[in-house]
């Protein structure tokens, strides 16, 4: 059995290294060699200064007697020369000339970031075999050697090009370091490279280290042109002391550094789509196309992917509670959603009192008794969602199946393995590494769990599901970073700790939650990939499947767009700025993000040609699985039926709608919409100090209503394009209007 006693440990400090890279024995040497420094800066309480040493340039940050870091501004050692060009109290530009090329360095110290940029123009089509790491670590003698902390978190695969680490012998601080990939894309299409995992390093040899191609066999055949300028690093570093007692300010402190971070990485403009056409479309080929739907039992089930797979009862029900929103939302007749709902008794095991993942005529090939960790739990989230909302059927099948979901809870200690069996509990993977003692299982169910057990709690009154949800979540500290399983579950799981503090008062499940938000957004994809296939579509702050997937997923990216709803939209006030801008600012690209799942949506020749489930018909509004921060062709899972939920989702959630009003609003930040006196108001939930698009788009084709969008104040904000306009992401406004006959407003 699994327990508590395997999961990991917080993170032990450095003590011994088998050995150090040349690179490494270098930085001693170096900044010893140069004790003038070049320029010099008071920078907070630390001191940063440039140094110009025999085979390189490098730009240090040093807390007195507490340590520092040094970034090498260019990678390629050896003999060069150096000119200031120009310089002030928050920086300077250089020049640097080299037997490789022309370098032009820029440092700025502002907003209390270290943001240096390295551009090269080769003199020689240059090609990129090895280029070393550019950060280290220091003690108070500026040797790496001796400096000890540990990493929190590095960047995974495609994701973020993020370091996080701590320095604490000597008393430096905790370091965000961040690579804005964006700005590289022109070095990765030369090079024919990707930026896979190229942040992060052995300490004390961190940060960024360019791909190169593989030597051997294999050597580089993809230059850099001659007399082409490119930018061969950004890099961005907040840091702050002292290091972080445990994860709970390890966490916080993340994602305050993050937040500081964010504004200044290279970002794309969000194009606004018509999600209540893809909504509308979705649903009607839900109802029209055998590829989604097969009968069973004298019941309507759907596929999980076109014409492929056995009707599974998380697919199920993520359809049906995401489709019954919008119908009632939206005002959608036909109920088709009822249909779909009136086969969901068929998956529920009389003896063993649970709602299985399968039918019960599922085919041999399928063994019915093994299950995913999470699957047990994930539709009877959705079921309480519709009993909340009144629904008898809903509310009686949900604790039906809610005993065996408990026991299974306490059987695994609240830390669940990968795969088990619902007739005994035996495990049949255990852990991540398929049955290796790593002890790390499907990680964040315990936060679904707890979800689930404050819902039961919600709809009874009965304290004995808040114990469960309590026991859930004290089973998941000391996860840290690795806490994140599947995205998704991650995202409910901080709605659960928001939940839970809301309901007792515990600032502890404040805190809490931000672990699971900063662990999520260890996964997400913030940077604008151009690279292959990419080019075609937005990956901006999107989010990839697992801990170690490979690929953006559209169920996943969709089911955090809710979460994070929930979260902002209950946590009021009460939520840290740092944990509201980058919620706020995932929930509004994923507007576009989702969008590019779509088959219709990419160029044919992006669309995989081979394809593990199923088929992919491009005239099916339903999402692809996968699309790929490499420009990888997209679809290689699948197209998924049961990501349906994504149009349904938005279009809910990102418009709304008075009676009696003309016009419909859309927000590309989470909004609240109160209708009363004839008027319409609305709060927008986004960060402070930003502004997003509200659209006021009339009902009617005919001719529009005069309308007006009023700040809090009185004051009207001018439209800036039609009825599009830009306003406070955190301000509250009314909508007034007149027939368009009228000359006034």
């Amino acid at each position: 059995m699994t327990t508590a006693d395997d999961k990991i440990k917080s993170p032990q400090p450095f003590e011994d290294r088998p050995g150090f890279t040349p690179e490494t024995l270098n930085v001693h040497p170096e900044l010893s060699g140069a004790e003038t420094p070049e320029s010099q800066w008071p920078f907070g309480d630390l001191t940063v200064s440039t140094h110009a040493g025999r085979d390189g340039f490098w730009v240090v940050a040093r807390r007195p007697g507490g340590g520092g870091i040094a970034l090498r501004t260019f990678p390629i050692m050896g003999a060069y020369a150096l000119k200031k060009v120009a310089g002030n109290d928050a920086g300077g530009d250089w020049e640097v000339e080299t037997n490789s090329g022309h370098y032009r360095i820029s440092l700025r110290l502002e907003n209390g970031l270290i943001h240096m940029t390295s551009r090269l123009t080769p003199s020689h089509d240059l090609l990129v075999a090895f280029w070393p790491r550019d950060l280290y670590v220091l003690d108070n003698n500026d040797d790496p050697r001796a400096a000890k902390g540990h990493m929190e978190a590095a960047q995974r695969g495609l994701n973020g090009g993020y370091c996080y680490f701590c320095l604490n012998e000597p008393d430096f601080g905790n370091v965000l370091y961040m690579q804005n990939l964006t700005a590289l894309n022109p070095f990765f299409k030369e090079t024919k490279t990707t930026p896979d995992g190229v942040v992060g390093g052995e300490w004390p040899e961190l940060g960024y280290q360019p791909p190169a191609a593989p030597n051997g066999n294999t050597p580089p055949v993809d230059p850099l042109p001659k007399g082409q300028e490119v930018v061969i690093s950004d890099a961005l570093i907040a840091i702050r002391a002292p290091c972080a007692e445990n994860e709970f300010t390890m966490a916080r402190t993340f994602l305050e550094l993050l937040a500081d971070i964010y504004p200044h990485i290279d970002k794309p403009e969000p194009v606004l789509r018509d999600w209540r056409w893809r909504a509308a479309r979705t649903l009607e080929d839900l109802k029209t196309s055998p590829d989604a739907t097969v009968e069973h039992y004298g019941f309507k089930y759907l596929h999980p992917y076109t014409a492929s797979e056995y009707p599974d009862s998380m697919v199920q029900m993520s359809v049906v509670a995401t489709l019954r929103e919008y119908e009632e939302v939206c005002q959608i007749g036909g109920g088709f959603s009822a249909e779909l709902a009136a086969g969901m008794r068929k998956f529920y095991d009389e003896e063993l009192g649970v709602l299985r993942r399968y039918l019960p005529n599922v085919g041999a090939d399928k063994d019915r008794d093994a299950v995913d960790s999470w699957y047990l739990y994930h539709p009877l989230m959705n079921l309480a969602r519709l009993a909340i909302n009144g629904e008898g059927w809903a509310k009686e099948l949900f604790f039906d199946g809610l005993d065996f979901v408990i026991r299974a809870a306490q059987h695994f200690d609240y830390v669940w393995p990968i795969i088990y069996k619902v007739t005994d509990f035996s495990v049949v993977v255990k852990s991540r590494e398929g049955n290796g003692e790593d002890g790390l299982g499907q990680t964040d169910v315990g936060g679904i769990y707890a979800y689930v057990m404050l819902q039961a709690h919600q709809l009874t009154g009965d304290r004995r599901y808040v114990d469960e949800a309590k026991k859930a979540l004290k089973a998941l500290e000391d996860f840290r970073f690795e806490l994140a399983y599947q995205t998704n579950l991650t995202a409910w799981g901080a709605v659960a700790c928001l939940k839970l503090y809301k309901l007792e008062g515990d600032q502890h499940y404040l805190d809490q939650s931000l672990i699971f938000i900063a662990s999520l957004l260890h996964n997400c994809e913030l940077w604008g990939s151009h690279l292959n296939w990419a080019e075609h579509y937005a990956n901006f702050f999107g989010v990839t499947c697992l801990h170690d997937g490979p690929y953006l997923a559209a169920y996943e990216a969709f089911e955090c767009f809710m979460a994070f709803d929930e979260y902002l939209q209950e946590g009021g006030d009460d939520i840290p700025d740092s944990a509201r801008l980058l919620l706020a600012e995932y929930w509004r690209f994923t507007l576009d993000v989702l969008w590019s799942f779509y088959p219709d949506a990419l160029p044919e020749e992006a669309i995989s040609k081979e394809v593990r489930n199923g088929h992919i018909d491009r005239n099916l509004s339903f999402p692809l699985e996968d699309i790929y921060g490499d420009g990888s062709p997209a679809g290689q899972v699948g197209q998924e039926i049961y990501g349906a939920g994504a149009a349904f989702v938005i279009a809910s959630r990102a418009y709304a709608e008075c009676p009696g009003a003309p016009f419909r609003v859309f927000s590309e930040y989470p909004m609240q919409v109160d209708c009363r006196d004839g008027q319409v108001h609305i709060r927008l939930l986004g960060p402070k100090g930003y502004k997003g698009r509200l659209k006021l788009t009339p009902k009617d084709e005919g001719a529009a209503p005069r309308i007006a969008l009023l700040a809090h104040d009185g004051e009207p904000v001018p439209a800036e394009d039609h009825d599009i306009y830009r306003a406070a992401a955190d301000g509250r406004f009314t909508v007034m209007w007149q027939p368009p006959e009228s000359t006034a407003v």
